[in-house]
């Protein structure tokens, strides 16, 4: 036998050994029930801002209704209008969202911005296209306000493709202007197409219509864009199963893995939108209970789930709103690779950018904070190995739900 047949064999008699060490469904979720407990053991008020007394001023914004973002808007117009009277010219002072003004605060444990501020002069042929944009938006969000409606991201570019030419550049500017306002993003009316999926033992009603997540499909429920008409959030799950792949998610609803271990699943398919990461912040506050993660084991995996814990540096400015501490990473992680024996065929070489991209984590504050999660990022950049989850249908389609998550829960073996 060739030493790739041995060693597919010897991973085959290693899941085989897995299988016979699942105990029955209640005692494989005995520690996710301890666990359970504490979460809801914990003070349900959260730290602030406010609360610290940190060296620097920072920035973070509110809910708004349609009256008060009208509000800020006029208010933002007549200091422009006040700057060309006093012979100041055209300028717009928004909070600069650059990387120099992030700030990673751990009693948070979450990126926030600081006040620092810079300037948008019509004048200027450095800010002139940003200016009319910026003034464009304003002009749009107070039409939206006005009439009570909402439009997606798309929406919005298409009304002046001529002037926005690129969707980032009106996406870029939208943030921009929400944190110039003290608003979030949603209050603006504007609001991402839907991306998120969910499905398990989860029901609400959104906007008064009853939804039952266990009656959605193998496709789940698309998470509501808008999150502000998502009430009456009921569920007897342990715990919220984050997934970062749209075809895991797929294995685990096709299989009715939160049938067997009660749970709600949740997935973004890939980089989370504000949608999906508002309403795993919703059912979090809401419900109390824990948060498991399952994503690749790869430098952007981990990006990934970082940015649902401690925000993103693009909008750091409403961190407080989209991010959910304290989530658990429960695989795919670097060390499961060999205890699970995945096959040297189902991992692939790190390339140079994910090297770099690794090492760089290493480097950042929130990261360091987890000895644990060192350890991991260390053995993958020492290893320049990488997998994803799909590596784990190797040993059979079903290994995901009826062997590897029942045994990681099993073992409470999450960081």
């Amino acid at each position: 036998m060739s030493g790739a047949g041995k060693k597919q064999k010897a991973g085959t008699e290693l899941a085989a050994m897995n299988k016979k060490k699942l105990k029955s469904a209640d005692e494989i979720l005995a520690k996710v029930r301890a666990l359970a407990q504490r979460v809801k053991a914990e003070p349900e008020v959260q730290r602030t801002l406010r609360d610290l007394n940190l060296p620097h001023a920072c920035r973070e914004v509110v809910d708004k209704d349609a009256d008060a973002v009208l509000d800020e808007v006029e208010a933002a117009v007549l200091l422009v209008a006040a700057s060309v009277l006093r012979g100041e010219g055209f300028t717009y002072t928004l909070p600069s969202r650059a990387k120099g003004n992030q700030l990673y605060v751990p009693e948070l444990d979450r990126i926030v911005l600081k006040d620092s501020q810079s300037h948008r002069a019509f004048a200027s042929t450095a800010t002139c296209r940003k200016a009319v944009i910026t003034t464009r938006i304003l002009q749009l969000v107070h039409e939206l306000c006005t009439k009570r409606i909402h439009v997606t991201k798309r929406d919005l570019f298409y009304t002046d493709v001529k002037l926005f030419e690129d969707q980032g550049n009106s996406d870029a500017i939208l943030d921009d202007l929400a944190c110039m306002l003290g608003c979030t993003r949603s209050s603006l009316h504007v609001v991402a197409s839907e991306k998120g999926v969910v499905v398990g033992r989860l029901t609400f009603r959104e906007d008064g219509d009853l939804i039952d997540c266990r009656r959605m499909g193998v496709g789940g429920k698309a998470i509501p864009p808008n999150i502000d008409k998502v009430d009456s959030i009921a569920s007897d799950a342990l715990f919220i199963l984050l997934v970062e792949k749209d075809a895991a998610f797929m294995r685990l609803a096709e299989d009715r893995f939160y049938n067997t271990y009660p749970c709600i699943i949740i997935t973004a398919k890939g980089q989370p939108d504000v949608a999906t990461r508002l309403f795993l912040k919703k059912l979090k506050q809401t419900l109390r209970i824990p948060v498991l993660a399952l994503v690749d084991s790869d430098p952007y995996g981990l990006k990934i789930l970082s940015v649902y814990m401690k925000g993103s540096m693009n909008m750091s400015y409403d961190s407080s709103n989209l991010t959910t501490p304290d989530i658990k990473w429960l695989g795919v992680r670097p060390s499961d690779l060999d205890r699970f024996n995945i096959p040297q065929q189902c991992r692939l070489p790190m390339t140079e950018e994910d090297i770099k991209t690794g090492r760089k984590l290493l480097e950042e504050e929130f990261v360091r904070a987890n000895p644990e999660w060192v350890k991991e990022l260390e053995i993958m950049v020492a290893s320049k190995v990488k997998a994803e989850i799909q590596a784990l249908s190797s040993f059979g389609f079903q290994y995901l739900s009826q062997q590897y998550l029942p045994l990681k829960l099993q073992e409470g073996d999450w960081i």
